[in-house]
């Protein structure tokens, strides 16, 4: 059985570098040259180590030193491209999910070139040991947002009846709000009263909660109950406002639902985009620093 269970693990490998949501096996032939790439990688790095010690100024280490750099560079090409779709469709200069493949495979094979570089030891120098630690950074970031694009996009889809626009929210929120209080201005005080203690707060903000991480729902069985109480006090008319009223409820629960994990997505860049910029100018100095001196 060792085959299928070799199958399991190349299978999730191609999911989680996928980089579109469903097509979960899409580019097996990247996955290959990725996995061959690192098979050579290991085997080079293992010869020399027999051959001669690797530091980071020796041939050895110079060299490894050179292909993370290209990789590197080859992987920010990613964000530069993305600023010029026309230009790179005009002279075609490839598709954006061939691009992101080599941005993924690219950054992770070059973090291993990385460590091959310094003969896997932790550098010394500051502006070395800087580039170290970003590089690991900026790799497990990527690989974490590579698990975020992924599993946000199916939880929002399975629990959830409506599509929001992460931009939208703020200006959705304000309708529902003024929906509700409208429903409210000729309702019964027990109606009003039951609103301005258990709803009215839910509709003052867009509202992220750590349960939408685990129920996509937000526990939403359990705060309906308040209005299934109160429900049973109002009379025919008034329940149809809290019918109403219910709708509008659910459907702020949702907006939070978008509003958490969607913001998750954009602070997801702050932990990954600028630490690349850094690792991308300190690099440049570096490889300044080896020319020049």
């Amino acid at each position: 059985m060792a085959w299928t269970k070799h199958f399991s693990l190349l299978r999730w490998a191609r999911a989680l570098f996928s980089p579109q949501l469903g097509a979960w096996i899409d580019s097996p032939s990247a996955l290959r040259r990725f996995a061959l790439a690192l098979a050579l990688s290991v085997i080079a790095y293992t010869l020399n180590a027999f051959v001669s010690e690797i530091r980071p100024y020796n041939v050895w280490g110079l060299t490894y030193g050179t292909l993370a750099a290209l990789l590197m560079l080859g992987a920010a090409f990613l964000g530069i491209r993305r600023r010029l779709t026309k230009i790179s469709l005009k002279h075609r200069l490839g598709k954006a999910q061939s691009w992101l493949q080599f941005h993924l495979y690219g950054g992770a094979l070059c973090l291993l070139l990385v460590f091959m570089h310094t003969g896997f030891r932790v550098p010394h120098g500051v502006l070395t040991w800087w580039l170290w630690l970003l590089s690991i950074w900026v790799t497990v970031s990527g690989i974490f947002g590579v698990f975020l694009q992924k599993w946000i996009p199916k939880l929002l889809a399975s629990g959830l009846a409506m599509e929001v626009l992460y931009e939208r929210i703020p200006e959705l929120v304000v309708e529902i709000r003024e929906r509700a209080n409208a429903l409210m201005q000729d309702a019964t005080d027990t109606l009003q009263e039951f609103y301005r203690n258990h709803v009215a707060y839910a509709f003052a903000t867009p509202q992220a909660r750590l349960i939408y991480y685990v129920d996509i729902t937000g526990g939403v069985q359990a705060r309906l109950k308040r209005f299934e109480y109160v429900r049973g006090l109002l009379t025919s008319e008034e329940k149809d406002k809290l019918h109403q009223l219910e709708a509008c409820y659910k459907a702020k629960l949702e907006i939070d639902a978008h509003y958490t994990l969607q913001r998750a997505l954009r602070w997801w860049t702050l932990l990954h985009v600028p630490a690349s910029l850094v690792l991308l100018a300190l690099l440049g100095l570096h490889v300044f620093a080896v020319l020049y001196y």
